[in-house]
């Protein structure tokens, strides 16, 4: 009886083990297969997120934080066009359709900074010297994304649980913009992943 235990338990390991290799694979494929260019950018999807994580590993940030970096677009892969959104002036609201999609594989310290990183922009862009750094592209979605915080808006999301790494992660994203850098290789970040699951 307690053999028969220990190989049921063998097996519901296995099946999970599994189900993460297959959904972290499936991240994994979205970033090689996606060639898109991120929005009015002359980086791709791919290469913006990765740079964003490279940023954050630079910055010694944790290990949470740079798989939040990594994963903070995701809901770009998702969306089925995110440039005729934009052309359209509607907002996609990506990073709830990436939480959405990521929540169900991923702890919530990943998923905090990812759901809140568009609140951070709309936060950070109430200084004058940082709207300024943002691109041509950054300042447009801006308006779509409900444009920069008011006074009491801001007061409210100091007081999130993610503030400050959603605000940490906005900052690299709006850096993790440039042409011809060198990134790595998505795949070196498969045990982060990996690591990061429920």
């Amino acid at each position: 009886m307690k053999e028969l235990w220990i190989e049921l338990q063998l097996k519901a390991i296995d099946q999970i083990s599994l189900f993460q290799m297959n959904i972290v694979s499936k991240i994994i494929s979205s970033y090689l297969n996606n060639k898109s260019l991120y929005i009015g950018e002359k980086v791709t999807m791919t290469e913006h997120m990765i740079q964003t994580a490279m940023l954050a590993e630079k910055a010694k940030c944790s290990s949470n934080l740079i798989c939040s970096s990594l994963l903070h677009d995701y809901g770009h892969f998702i969306l089925e066009n995110p440039d005729v959104l934009v052309n359209e002036m509607k907002n996609g609201k990506h990073e709830e359709v990436g939480f959405n999609f990521l929540k169900k594989y991923f702890i919530k310290e990943v998923l905090g900074p990812i759901k809140y990183h568009v609140k951070a922009k709309r936060y950070l862009a109430r200084n004058d010297k940082y709207f300024c750094l943002l691109s041509k592209a950054s300042k447009v979605s801006l308006k779509l994304q409900g444009g920069i915080m008011d006074k009491k808006e801001a007061k409210q999301f100091e007081k999130n649980e993610f503030f400050e790494e959603a605000v940490k992660l906005r900052k690299f994203d709006e850096a993790a913009k440039k042409f011809g850098l060198k990134v790595k290789p998505i795949n070196k970040y498969r045990n982060l992943l990996i690591s990061k699951l429920i």
